[in-house]
C-alpha cells in the first residue's frame, strides 16, 4: 500500500497594492494535488463566524455537562455492579437455572446452589457490561454513519432517545420478563453514549485556535463519566437502599431530556466548517465568488474577476481586515498542524485505503488494549508483582481515585499541548509515554514505580483519546469524520476481544505473572508507533516538497 495522493491543502496567499506593485487584487488560492477528487464546498457545513461568540460558549460548555452525564456511564460499572447485586439483579432468573438443573442437595463439584446462584449472578453481570463495552465502541461505526449522513443535531437526538429507553429499561428491570431487561437496557446506554459524543466532536471548529482545548475538555468530560454510577453507589450507601435502581433511573432520565433541549434550542444543527472552509466560503461570499465544479485548485482564482472593488475603485478596508486576520490565522494553524488536509476531499473508502487510516487503526487497536487491559487487570498485576496482596490493594485504591481527576487535571495542559505542538510532535511524545508506562510496569518490588505507571497512565488515556480525535479530524475532515472515526473505533472495540485470550495466557500459561504480556505489549506498541510516526513524517515531508514545488510554478507564472 502506498501513499495516496495529497488530495489538498488549505493554503492562502495574498498580495496587496500597498506591499506588491505587481498586484492590486487580493488572492486567495487553494493548492490541490488531485482535483479530479476534490469536492465542492460542503453544503452541510455552518461558518463558526456565523454564530455569537457567546453561544458557542454556551455550546461548549453545555455540550461538556451532557457528555459527563452520558458519554461513557456504562464504564462506571464497576460501582453499579454492588448495588444490582445487592438489589437482586437476575437472582429470580439464576435461581430458576440452578433448580432445573440440580436438587436443592447436589453439588457435581459446583458448590450448594447458594453458591452456583451467586456465580450465575456473577456471570450474568459481567457479560453485562462486556456487550455493552463491546457496543459501546461498535455502535461508534453505524453512529458515524448517522453523523455523516444527518448531522449532529440529529446524531445526538437519536443518543438521547437510546438513553431514554436504557434507563427505562434498566428502571424496570424486576418487572419485565418477556426480555434481559438488565442487559437491553445498558446496550442502550452503550449506545446512545457514542451518539452524544461523537456528535460534539465538530465543536473543536467552533474556535479553531482552540480546538485541542475543545476536544480535551469533551475527552476529559467521557473519562470523567464513569464517575456517575460511583456517586449513584454512595448515594445508595448513604440512603440504606431506599434510592434503588427504580427511583435513580427514572430521575436519569432528566439527562436525555436535557440533551435533546439542548441540541434543538442551543446546539447548530448541521457541523462547524473546518477553517480552510471559513476562510474560503468568507471570501466567496464577499467576493460574489463560486467556486467551479471541480473545485478552487492551483490554477484557479476562488474570487471571480480576481477582485473584490469597493465603491471607490479600492479594496473595501473591512473586507480586507477581515480577510487579513483570516489568512494569519489559518497560516499559523497550517504551519502548526502538518497534517492538516492531508485527505480531505477524498471518499471516506479512499481515505480507509491508506496507510495514514491503517496505521493509526493498527496503533489505537494496540493501545487500547493495552489501556483496558491494564484497567482490569492492575490489582492482579501488582499482586504479583509486588509479592504483597496489601501494597496490590493501596495501589488498586490509589488508581480507583486518581482515574477520574487524571483527565480532569490534565485537559487544560493536553489541549494546550495539541494546540501549540505538530501532530508529528503529539505523535512522537505519545509513543514515548506508552514506552514508558510499559517499562514501569515490568519493574517488581517497587511501590513507586507502580505509582509511577499509574500517574503517567490516568494521564496519557485522555492524551491519547484526544490525540487521536484531533488526527482523524485534521487528516481525513470533518465530511467523512464520522465514518472513518466510528470505523476506527469499532474495529478497535472488536479487537479488545484479545483480552479474553490475554486472561487465558495470564492465568493459565504465565501463572499469574504479566511480565511476559506486558513486555509482548511494549514491544509490539513501539514498532507500531514508531512505524506511524515514521509513515507521518515522510508524508509530511512529501507534501512541504510538493507544495514548494507548485509554489515555484505560480511564482514563474506570476514573473
Amino acid at each position: 500500500m502506498s501513499l495516496n495522493r495529497v488530495s489538498s491543502l488549505e493554503t492562502l496567499t495574498i498580495t496587496h497594492p500597498r506591499r506588491d506593485s505587481h498586484a492590486s487584487i487580493l488572492h486567495a488560492t487553494k493548492l490541490t494535488f488531485n482535483p479530479a477528487l476534490e469536492p465542492t464546498m460542503d453544503a452541510r457545513t455552518i461558518s463558526a463566524n456565523t454564530i455569537p461568540q457567546w453561544k458557542r460558549i454556551a455550546q461548549v460548555v453545555g455540550t461538556v455537562i451532557y457528555c459527563f452525564l452520558a458519554a461513557g456511564v456504562v464504564f462506571g460499572f464497576a460501582a453499579l455492579k454492588p448495588v444490582l447485586k445487592a438489589e437482586g439483579a437476575y437472582h429470580e432468573r439464576c435461581s430458576k437455572a440452578v433448580a432445573t438443573r440440580l436438587s436443592p442437595t447436589s453439588d457435581n463439584g459446583g458448590g450448594s446452589p447458594l453458591d452456583q446462584i451467586d456465580m450465575c449472578v456473577e456471570m450474568r453481570l459481567n457479560i453485562m457490561f462486556t456487550s455493552a463495552a463491546v457496543g459501546t465502541n461498535v455502535a461508534a461505526l453505524p453512529v458515524g454513519a448517522i453523523l455523516d449522513r444527518y448531522g449532529p443535531r440529529n446524531t445526538a437526538l437519536f443518543g438521547s432517545v437510546s438513553l431514554a429507553i436504557g434507563s427505562l429499561f434498566l428502571a424496570f428491570a424486576q418487572t419485565i420478563f418477556w426480555a434481559d431487561a438488565y442487559l437491553v437496557g445498558y446496550l442502550f446506554l452503550a449506545l446512545g453514549g457514542p451518539s452524544v459524543f461523537i456528535s460534539s466532536f465538530h465543536l473543536s471548529n467552533a474556535f479553531p485556535s482552540r480546538s485541542g482545548l475543545v476536544l480535551s475538555l469533551l475527552t476529559g468530560a467521557f473519562d470523567a463519566s464513569s464517575a456517575m454510577f460511583l456517586g449513584y453507589r454512595v448515594l445508595y450507601e448513604r440512603s440504606d437502599g431506599t434510592m434503588g435502581p427504580q427511583n435513580f433511573f427514572l430521575g436519569y432520565l432528566i439527562v436525555p431530556v436535557y440533551i435533546a433541549l439542548f441540541q434543538l434550542a442551543i446546539m447548530p444543527k448541521e457541523s462547524y466548517q473546518t477553517v480552510g472552509q471559513m476562510v474560503v466560503a468568507k471570501v466567496g461570499e464577499d467576493g460574489d465568488a463560486t467556486p467551479t465544479e471541480e473545485g478552487p485548485n492551483e490554477h484557479t482564482a476562488l474570487l471571480r474577476g480576481d477582485t473584490l472593488v469597493g465603491g471607490n475603485g479600492g479594496i473595501e478596508g473591512s473586507v480586507e481586515e477581515a480577510m487579513d486576520a483570516k489568512i494569519d490565522a489559518q497560516k499559523h494553524r497550517v504551519e502548526r498542524s502538518d497534517v492538516a488536509g492531508m485527505l480531505h476531499g477524498l471518499s471516506a473508502l479512499q481515505q480507509m485505503k491508506s496507510l495514514w487510516f491503517a496505521l493509526i487503526c493498527l496503533f489505537t487497536v494496540v493501545q487500547m488494549l493495552r489501556l483496558n487491559y491494564f484497567m482490569a487487570t492492575v490489582r492482579t498485576q501488582y499482586t504479583f508483582l509486588l509479592h504483597s496482596e496489601e501494597g496490590a490493594e493501596q495501589l488498586n485504591h490509589f488508581f480507583d481515585i486518581v482515574l477520574p481527576l487524571g483527565g480532569a487535571v490534565a485537559i487544560p495542559f493536553i489541549g494546550h499541548f495539541i494546540d501549540s505542538f505538530s501532530t508529528l510532535a503529539v505523535l512522537s511524545i505519545l509513543v514515548i509515554s506508552t514506552t514508558a508506562i510499559g517499562i514501569l510496569g515490568l519493574i517488581p518490588h517497587s511501590m513507586g514505580a507502580g505509582m509511577a505507571n499509574i500517574l503517567i497512565f490516568v494521564v496519557y488515556r485522555p492524551f491519547y483519546y484526544t490525540a487521536v480525535s484531533d488526527y482523524c479530524g485534521k487528516v481525513f475532515g470533518f465530511a467523512t469524520f464520522g465514518t472513518v472515526y466510528g470505523t476506527l473505533i469499532c474495529i478497535a472495540g472488536l479487537g479488545n476481544i484479545l483480552q479474553n485470550v490475554l486472561d487465558y495466557i495470564f492465568h493459565k500459561v504465565c501463572h499469574g505473572n504479566p511480565f511476559a504480556i506486558n513486555l509482548g505489549l511494549v514491544l509490539v506498541g513501539i514498532v507500531v508507533g514508531i512505524a506511524l510516526v515514521a509513515y507521518v513524517r515522510w508524508g509530511v515531508k512529501r507534501r512541504q516538497n510538493e507544495i514548494g514545488e507548485a509554489k515555484f510554478c505560480e511564482d514563474d507564472r506570476t514573473v
